[in-house]
């Protein structure tokens, strides 16, 4: 045990990667559904490990911290942009009311509770389970006037404050926005009834079908046996692909077996007779039943038989030689492009969260659409649509480390206003850079490409590895901060927790208007809580919440971290 001690001693980095190991571990155990979570997992992790003293150096920390705050900017860019539109600002309003009362709220309990500028912001990032006010909070103490040893003790007491009112900021904020926001609106069967009344408005045609997750289906290539008396005398494939869209569906004529002899290459005059097996294509909500009408579905093993393409495309943001830019517009107006005949749309991804692909839905800057057809016909559409994501694997390191840079830089500079130093900090500066660099990516694709997984590295482990040094030097003090706070800390957390997300729900129903399902989307969105979307779609059975959940993300991200900055200074 000692020669463990002394070798992780002696070479601190080891105890780092031990501590990613053990927190990833610990994160991921899950008890009648619940789990702790990965950054909790490394925090208690690190005090653990930081039980054994290891010193560790300064210059890591900040390094991670600020690759995970650009990287969560460049993510989110996009949409935060985008939701300055005229039909995005109302819930980009929504998203600043909400976070201003919970600055608001968390500040007063602050000063209820006596808590100074290192426990308020614990509070704040514990309960709005907001990881990265940690080190922005962290940062603005630093440069506060206090004695050397006043600032360490508020430093050190931040992760001990989170560690005590995460819990609840995460189961709670799911049980009261998944329970409580429902019977505010009428009741769960209610707030499911306006959710099918929406699908339906926007274009989904297969709401009151059981067992379906809206913007999970995907698209179906299926072969039938013509025996409909529709079909005597011939018909032409285009009169047939016109029949589906005058039924509102978007089936198309893939391939055909006529006498026995398959023909691959189908012309819209292609001659359609009786006794003919086709292959339609289309999302399967439009495919299903055709067998009751076309005639019997056949398991034709060697007309089904053909390569099809699944090729992510990542929406163009800007108008150029190459593109007509799509953002803005509605998936009914994307399909009824003529480059669009033979391909669907399978998934719609925006920010990581599933889109419903309703006829309404409207595609934004920077999302990724899968398009899925024959190559022939999908790799045309991508180049209209914008550009295949990725294009590449490679991320482009000089983009990102001016990036950080630049912003960092200008997160430096301080505004004196009555003795009072005012600034982003290098860690508010990377994020505000991550904003517009990803919008500038969104703009135009072919700069700065980071990958989805690569953001995921970076987000990821750039937070976690900030977050384990922080549990790794707060560990020999951390048993000591938690018994100061006690009980009346956790107590405060699940009024910090509760107060700003029923205020949301009365808000935006009764003074925004939202749909319900919307309202319960913006909720979760503007606080942040990825656990709190998943439960209320669950209890919903519909994905409609996320419509309202990527604007207020973007923004409710971005202002819930820099109120690390603003609860220091308006507790100090």
């Amino acid at each position: 045990m000692n020669w463990i001690t002394e070798t992780l001693r002696a070479h601190p980095e080891l105890a780092i990667y031990l501590t990613l190991g053990l927190g990833f571990l610990i994160g991921r155990i899950r008890i009648k559904g619940f789990s702790l979570g990965i950054v909790t997992g490394v925090l208690l992790a690190g005090v653990l490990v930081g039980q054994l003293d290891i010193p560790i150096g300064n210059t890591l920390k900040p390094t991670a911290f600020l690759l995970f705050l650009f990287a969560i900017g460049y993510k989110v860019g996009p949409q935060f942009f985008s939701g300055l539109k005229k039909e995005g600002l109302p819930q980009v309003f929504f998203a600043i009311v909400m976070c201003l009362f919970i600055l608001m709220s968390t500040w007063c309990i602050s000063l209820l509770m006596g808590y100074d500028a290192g426990e308020a912001a614990g509070l704040l990032a514990g309960s709005q389970t907001i990881s990265a006010v940690i080190g922005v909070a962290g940062d603005t103490i630093k440069g506060l006037g206090a004695d050397s040893a006043a600032r360490e003790k508020m430093i050190n007491i931040i992760p001990v404050a989170y560690a005590v009112t995460y819990i609840f900021g995460t189961a709670g904020s799911a049980w009261i926005v998944a329970t409580i926001g429902p019977k505010m609106m009428g009741g769960i069967e209610k707030v499911k009834a306006a959710c099918r009344e929406l699908e339906s408005r926007m274009g989904n045609d297969d709401s009151e079908k059981p067992g379906f997750m809206d913007a999970m289906r995907p698209v179906v290539f299926r072969a039938y046996n013509i025996d409909n008396e529709w079909f005597a005398g011939g018909r032409r494939v285009a009169e047939l692909e016109e029949y589906f869209i005058g039924q509102g569906k978007r089936l198309f004529v893939e391939r055909l077996r006529k006498s026995g002899r398959i023909i691959d290459k189908v012309t819209p005059g292609t001659l359609l007779e009786k006794g003919d097996e086709v292959v339609l294509s289309g999302r399967r909500e439009y495919a299903m039943g055709e067998e009751k009408w076309i005639g019997p579905e056949v398991n034709d093993e060697t007309l089904l038989e053909f390569p099809v393409m699944l090729l992510p495309v990542l929406v163009s943001g800007k108008r150029d030689k190459r593109t007509c830019s799509y953002a803005g517009r509605r998936v009914a107006e994307l399909r009824a492009q003529p480059f669009m005949h033979g391909v669907s749309i399978q998934k719609i991804r925006r920010m990581g969260v599933n889109i419903p692909v309703f006829q309404q839905t409207e595609i934004y800057a920077g999302d990724t659409l899968e398009l899925v057809g024959r190559k022939p016909d999908v790799e045309p559409a991508a180049q209209e649509i914008g550009y295949p994501a990725p294009a590449t694997n490679s991320t482009d390191v000089v983009f990102l480390s001016f990036g950080i840079l630049i912003g960092a830089i200008v997160g430096t500079l301080t505004l004196h206003i009555s003795g009072v130093p005012l600034s982003l900090s290098t860690s508010g500066g990377a994020l505000i850079a991550g904003l517009f660099f990803g919008w500038w990516h969104s703009r135009r694709p072919s700069m700065g490409t980071i990958p989805e997984a690569a953001l995921w590295v970076f987000n990821n482990l750039g937070l976690n590895i900030f977050i384990a040094i922080v549990g790794i030097s707060a560990g020999p003090g951390f048993v000591r901060g938690l018994q100061e706070a006690g009980l009346s800390l956790f107590l405060a957390g699940i009024l910090a927790t509760s107060l700003p997300l029923l205020f949301g729900l009365f808000v935006a129903t009764r003074w925004f208007k939202f749909h319900p399902a919307i309202a319960l989307g913006c909720v979760c969105g503007a606080r942040t809580t990825t656990a709190a979307i998943g439960a209320v779609q669950e209890a919903i059975g519909s994905e409609t919440p996320a419509l309202g959940y990527t604007v207020t993300y973007a923004v409710g991200n971005t202002l819930l971290i820099l109120w690390g900055v603003f609860i220091v200074l308006l507790c100090q």
